[in-house]
């Protein structure tokens, strides 16, 4: 019980978890046995269905992301979602084997960028290996936490990942990050398990359950909340199958407004009069008088 107050302890017990499915993954064996590595939940449920990993995508998108599919262990595939265009800018958290990252740059073409964000050596070391044998140009893995992403602000247009939140201890700190480096109208696209409200005090106790995906996740209502407080809107969340007896997997969707209190400062600097400046901020009578980008006049 002691080790899921540690975030510390937790963070590098998935480590270690991601790091044995790269090392597998690069001697040629089989994903493991669940999301995350050894736990509680299998890849497979009660009836034999694949619920996590290579099985959910399409033919289509299962060419694009070549071999590091077979390190896969998501819980769906956020890029189906993500509502892609030619010349953006994407990240991708916990980015794994590479996998999504080389279905968005498929789809982002010449123009975008693709960006992988892993905290583990061992598969950084084997998206770059998938990468180069791919001949892609257009993607970049680096190394960094969820809850601090070494980007600038307002740097993507798309944030995707797949089962990963869910293993935070910070989910709050991430969803903030996700706000601060999306452009205004960027796009928030995830794969991710969602608790069911009933989710027992031992499951939320076993680490095995956390590294599994499961015991860490939110529940619907927890996660709706924890975006709104990080400053995305436009939230939709979406069961698409059970995974454990006490949650589901699902699409979570939301967007950084275009029009917040204060300007952006991209938008800020391309404002030239005051009245211009106003166009980027919400009225001046409910915005902060500190922002200094309402309309003087």
């Amino acid at each position: 019980m002691a080790e899921l107050t540690d975030p510390e302890t937790l963070r590098e017990t998935v480590r270690e978890k991601y790091a044995a499915a790269a090392r597998a993954a690069a001697a040629g064996a089989a994903a493991p046995s669940s999301c995350c590595g050894p736990s509680e939940v299998a890849l497979t449920d009660a009836s034999g269905t694949q619920v996590f990993g290579d099985a959910l995508y399409g033919a289509e998108d299962a060419a694009a992301a070549g071999t590091a599919l077979e390190a896969s262990l998501g819980c769906g595939v956020p890029t189906a979602v993500a509502d892609l265009h030619e010349g953006d800018t994407v990240l991708d958290l916990g980015s794994g084997a590479g996998g999504d990252v080389f279905i968005s740059a498929s789809r982002v073409g010449p123009a975008g960028r693709a960006i992988g964000l892993d905290m583990t050596d061992e598969m950084l070391e084997l998206a770059r290996a998938n990468a180069a044998a791919a001949g892609l140009t257009n993607v970049e893995f680096v190394k960094g936490h969820i809850e601090q992403i070494p980007l600038p602000d307002s740097s993507v247009d798309v944030v995707i990942s797949n089962c990963v939140i869910n293993l935070s201890a910070d989910k709050s700190r991430v969803l903030r990050e996700v706000t601060r480096v999306l452009r205004p109208g960027g796009r928030f696209a995830v794969s991710d398990v969602i608790a069911d409200p009933d989710m027992g005090a031992a499951t939320r106790a076993d680490m095995a359950a956390w590294t599994g995906c499961i015991a860490g996740a939110l529940t619907r209502e927890e996660f709706g909340q924890t975006l709104a407080a990080a400053g995305l809107g436009a939230v939709e969340i979406r069961e698409t199958h059970r995974v454990h007896e006490h949650a589901a997997a699902a699409i979570i969707r939301a967007s950084k407004p275009t029009r917040g209190a204060c300007c952006d400062p991209a938008a800020l600097e391309a404002c030239c009069a005051p009245t211009e400046k106003a166009d980027c901020c919400v009225p001046s009578d409910s915005a902060p008088s500190s922002c200094g980008c309402q309309d003087a006049a």
